[in-house]
């Protein structure tokens, strides 16, 4: 292994486990709440909306994948949709409407009182986000986001916030599809009961 390599690879390392040893109780906290509000929509026949841009778009699709998929047990699939899947959708919107608005036309198309809406943005900040959170709130959602830094605007503006440790966006987006893995697991324990493979 090349000097540099090694230590971009030692750097990388050594800031990942900072951030993970920065995983506090308020982390689980946050992503214990968007459990409980998943599940009572899911109870209720609704859904989880997620979104996001870039890295945070493919974030996106990975829960809405594991959750209407499967994660660790065989189960019916539980619903979950990634706003950032549409091509069509997601350019005529931006033609016809402007780019911020991308994920909030789609939230008041597909949003129903009750669902969950969790946006994902790094720097807290994304207008499009943003714009989605007003529009889910107006409708009677229930909002959420994983964020970073120091939670930007949209800290404030939903029902729950979960800030990852970490001022770099790639220790950021490590530590979103960490926490991600953990909201799988947490609601297929609590939904099928621990150990179970029947819904």
């Amino acid at each position: 292994m090349t000097h540099d390599a090694e230590a971009i690879l030692q750097r990388t390392l050594d800031a990942h486990r900072a951030a993970l040893d920065a995983l506090g109780a308020e982390h689980l906290a946050a992503v214990d709440r968007l459990a409980s509000d998943v599940l009572t929509a899911w109870d209720a026949g609704g859904k989880l909306l997620v979104c996001g841009n870039g890295g945070s778009a493919a974030d996106s699709q990975h829960l809405a994948a594991e959750l209407a998929g499967r994660y660790l047990h065989d189960r019916p699939g539980w619903a979950a949709l990634a706003l950032t899947t549409d091509t069509s959708a997601l350019t005529a919107v931006s033609n016809d409407y402007g780019f911020e608005q991308v994920f909030a036309r789609q939230v008041e198309a597909l949003g129903r009182p009750g669902d969950v809406l969790l946006v994902i943005s790094t720097s807290g900040n994304s207008p499009n986000c943003r714009a989605a959170v007003r529009t889910g709130r107006d409708g009677g959602l229930r909002t959420h986001a994983l964020l970073g830094k120091d939670g930007g605007a949209l800290r404030d503006e939903v029902h729950s916030a979960l800030v990852a440790p970490g001022d770099e966006t790639p220790r950021i987006q490590e530590m979103h599809l960490t926490l991600i893995h953990v909201l799988c697991e947490l609601l297929e324990v609590r939904r099928l009961g621990q150990g179970s493979d029947n819904a």
